[in-house]
């Protein structure tokens, strides 16, 4: 146990925020916490670390134990760069750096000035003994380990001579993410660390996560995230603490199971406590009625009443909470085409952000756009608005469409206006009938006075997207429309997105939401955008084979065609989308002829299995015989390269690069078996 919560209370003035929260977390957990916005994840968090103190109840934690907490907006010394926060990771090493020098110019001056060698065999000595600690904490490997945490969390090189100060808001929150990693503490506190990353960081900090072996408790609404990274589940709701000890999918399994069983033992306990009390009402008219009143009913009801109030009451479960009731609909329906991209491209400066996009969105077709940060999707998605413009080809929309956007950002911070003030006078509305439409997205009583430039940023999503309902857009623009809602108000999102009739794009970095409501994935990568029909799931798939075909290997039970981007050379493009379930494979049409249809079928009329049989046909084409040459060769080339890279001691020592090399050749010589044996067939015929 390194952390124990025991009946802890927390107040904020004369708000009850925390009432009985008691938990432990063992040494080398990794906990999510989740809970409503509000309900005190945060506090728990302040508490846990320290920086706040409970006015009820105890913290016990484990001697010794150093935190890494990651706050919403990390705060700085306005001098400081970006470099100097990071290497701020390693003050203690950098003191000691700093004494090494120190000596280094104390042992010259005596060198030079030829002084009795006991002060020098003791600064010789003392040096020794700094450098030893110096090495041993990693002194030496301080700037690698800035390289790879910076790296893989999306952090450039080109920032590091940046003012701190001078950074957004989402930046701060990387670069203090980077910090806490680079202390290596004992424990891990982070607070919502995936708002402000890409999915490529996203990854890579659940990697991070999986591999460190001390404690993680971190506050999260990334359903993805927290299945990947927890092993353990603590959820605040009502002021207290409920633990489940499992990942977050079969978390939500065991709280309806308990929900389930909490409702039937209240429901048992009010049976019994409702037949005690009538028990007690007739044993007390049984006592009056005798003549003279009989004392003995009357001290079996006041003992049955004392045993009624000595019963420890079940609360009530809450089997369905509220969360926003928002019901999407259109006023009218948009012409077949939407959005139309016709050789579209963007440049920013010398920068090229996208260049010969070719691509249609129909009516009620639901795409997610994603990409890397700064790959250009706020800006593709301004220039679909009219709010931009496009310096090559151009962007349509379809007749009728009315669009309804939601851009990323918090709340306006000059806007002296109250919740309800705002909402009135964007929608033109009564009051009673605003605050109606405002409580059923969570804006309740005196909450409609709040003034919006104090508003959270679920709050702020929240209010916004009530004016999108109202207005009945056939098209939405959704820009990170997830973020800072917590994961009922989500589910809410989902449900209406799934319902609606009218066409989506929105861009997110939440897979679980993306794989809820997209039926086609938009890819911005390298200046080029790449068109996945089906859901996230279905674009990993897609991906990794790609990524395999880059590499030269082949994919299982097939030989696939690298898939190519939309639009690429302003030619359209013939790329393949694999269905594993299937084990076969069909390709997408070219661009343009997908924009007109807005399916994806086979153009020639025929599977790649097809095509193969007919190359097979030709068997004793010498063309056909030089190509499989080539396959193989290629092939035994690939498994010599991983063979020789199995014998490098730098990966022979570690079993996870080992495991992953062993079973791509095990693959590569799957399909070079098949092939050779093909090979000899044909030379026999």
């Amino acid at each position: 146990m390194i952390i124990q919560c025991i009946n802890v209370q927390k107040y904020y003035g004369a708000e009850l925020v925390l009432s009985d929260v008691t938990f432990e977390i063992k040494s080398g957990e990794k906990v999510g916490l989740i809970g409503r916005n509000g309900s005190g994840k945060t506090t728990l968090i302040r508490l846990l670390s320290g920086s706040e103190t409970p006015d009820h109840g105890s913290i016990a934690i484990r001697k010794d134990t150093t935190f890494g907490v990651l706050a919403q907006i990390p705060d700085y010394a306005n001098r400081m760069t970006v470099y100097d926060v990071l290497q701020s990771a390693f003050e203690p090493l950098l003191a000691v750096h700093a004494q090494m020098r120190q000596l280094e110019a104390e042992m010259s001056a005596l060198s030079s000035s030829g002084m009795n060698s006991s002060n020098m065999d003791r600064l010789l000595q003392q040096y020794g003994s700094l450098q030893e600690a110096f090495e041993h904490n990693g002194g030496f490997e301080m700037e690698a380990s800035i390289e790879r945490v910076t790296q893989g969390l999306g952090i450039s090189a080109s920032t590091y001579k940046q003012a701190f100060s001078s950074l957004s808001g989402g930046e701060k929150t990387k670069i203090g993410l980077a910090v806490i990693l680079l202390q290596q503490p004992d424990v891990l506190l982070l607070d919502e660390p995936t708002n402000h990353l890409d999915m490529a960081a996203v990854h890579w900090l659940e990697e991070f996560l999986r591999a460190f072996k001390g404690t993680v408790a971190v506050i999260s609404h990334d359903r993805y995230f927290l299945d990947r990274v927890a092993g353990k589940i603590i959820e605040i709701e009502d002021g207290e603490a409920f633990t489940y000890p499992c990942s977050y999918s079969e978390y939500k399994k065991e709280k309806e199971r308990r929900l389930l069983q909490q409702f039937a033992d209240y429901q048992e306990q009010q049976k019994k406590i409702k037949k005690m009390q009538e028990a007690i009402k007739q044993l007390i008219e049984w006592g009056n009625r005798s003549n003279p009143p009989n004392a003995g009913f009357h001290r079996r009801a006041a003992s049955m009443q004392k045993a009624l109030d000595r019963m420890i009451k079940l609360k009530k479960p809450v089997l369905e909470r509220k969360r926003i009731d928002l019901q999407l609909t259109q006023s009218d329906r948009s012409g077949k085409d939407v959005i139309v991209l016709r050789e579209a491209g963007k440049s920013i400066g010398e920068r090229t952000l996208y260049r010969g996009i070719n691509h249609t969105l129909r009516y009620g077709e639901n795409a997610a756009l994603i990409g890397g940060n700064g790959a250009g999707k706020t800006t593709l998605m301004k220039c679909i608005l009219g709010k931009e413009s496009v310096q090559e080809g151009e962007i349509l929309l379809g007749s009728r469409v009315e669009t309804g956007y939601l851009a990323q950002g918090s709340a306006p911070k000059d806007d002296p206006c109250t919740v309800l003030e705002y909402f009135r006078n964007e929608l033109g509305m009564e009051a009673g009938e605003a605050r109606n439409q405002l409580a059923r997205f969570l804006f309740y009583g005196s909450d409609v006075f709040k003034k919006v430039h104090s508003l959270s940023g679920g709050e702020w999503t929240r209010l916004r997207l009530a004016m999108l309902m109202y207005r009945k857009p056939n098209l939405l623009l959704l820009d990170e429309p997830t973020n800072h809602l917590d994961i009922d108000s989500r589910e809410a999102l989902e449900d209406a997105l799934e319902d609606y009739a009218g066409s989506v794009l929105v861009i997110s970095h939440d897979r679980y939401f993306i794989n809820k409501i997209a039926d086609q994935i938009w890819e911005l990568a390298g200046g080029k955008m790449f068109i996945t029909e089906g859901s996230y799931e279905d674009y990993q798939a897609e991906l990794k084979k790609r990524q395999l075909a880059a590499l030269g290997q082949p994919t299982q039970g097939e030989m696939p065609r690298q898939s190519k981007p939309s639009g690429q050379n302003g030619e359209p493009t013939q790329a393949y989308e694999f269905n594993s379930a299937r084990n076969s494979a069909r390709p997408k049409l070219p661009v343009s002829e997908a924009a007109s249809n807005g399916k994806v079928r086979n153009k020639a009329g025929q599977t790649m299995g097809q095509e193969h049989g007919n190359a097979a046909s030709s068997a004793a084409n010498p063309a056909t015989l030089r190509k499989m040459e080539q396959e193989i060769s290629s092939m035994e080339e690939r498994i010599a390269q991983i063979a020789k890279a199995m014998l490098d001691p730098g990966i022979g020592s570690n079993a996870e690069k080992l495991s992953v090399l062993l079973e791509e050749r095990n693959q590569v010589q799957r399909n070079l078996d098949p092939l050779i044996d093909k090979y000899i067939s044909l030379l026999e015929k």
